[in-house]
């Protein structure tokens, strides 16, 4: 796989690096965050059955070091929120999960709702990512997304599940 010349700056034996391009799903040169978004999918079903508060603490610890992880990186890098940086994409997809229905189906439709609001970023989620710079402006216009993905889902949770 041919990486990008920006992201040879990351040592992927830096466990903060490594985090942030998700495992390495974020050196993918195509699309790199849905590729990042797939990464999540194993983690999520990792911690699925976790009680919904010890889920939801999970996701707050992983954003939270998810500000450091992504500044880390983007330092490395040289370039404001480099699109190989998908660690954002791992905690807005978790956030998409909050207490999804169990199967399949389900973590599809999380996937498929948290990359369109990622990608068409919708007010007011185009508005922290124009204006919130750094780790936490990388990190938090993906928690909006899966915010706004998550709603989506409980909404259909409620009329299908």
């Amino acid at each position: 796989m041919k990486i990008k010349p920006e992201l040879r700056n990351l040592d992927l034996k830096n466990p903060l690096h490594l985090l942030a391009v998700g495992f390495g799903s974020g050196l993918s040169p195509v699309a790199p965050g849905t590729m990042g978004t797939l990464a999540a999918i194993p983690l999520y079903l990792l911690v699925s059955g976790l009680p919904t508060p010890w889920f939801i603490v999970l996701l707050v610890v992983g954003f939270i070091v998810g500000i450091w992880i992504c500044q880390v990186a983007t330092d490395a890098i040289g370039m404001p929120d480099h699109g190989g940086i998908v660690w954002d994409e791992v905690i807005g997809f978790g956030v998409t999960m909050i207490a999804a229905p169990a199967g399949w189906a389900w973590v599809l439709a999380g996937f498929l709702l948290f990359r369109l609001f990622d990608i068409f970023k919708p007010w007011p989620i185009s508005w922290f990512d124009r204006r919130v710079h750094g780790g936490l402006g990388i990190m938090l216009d993906d928690v909006f997304a899966g915010i706004f993905a998550l709603v989506c889902m409980q909404l259909l949770a409620h009329w299908w599940a």
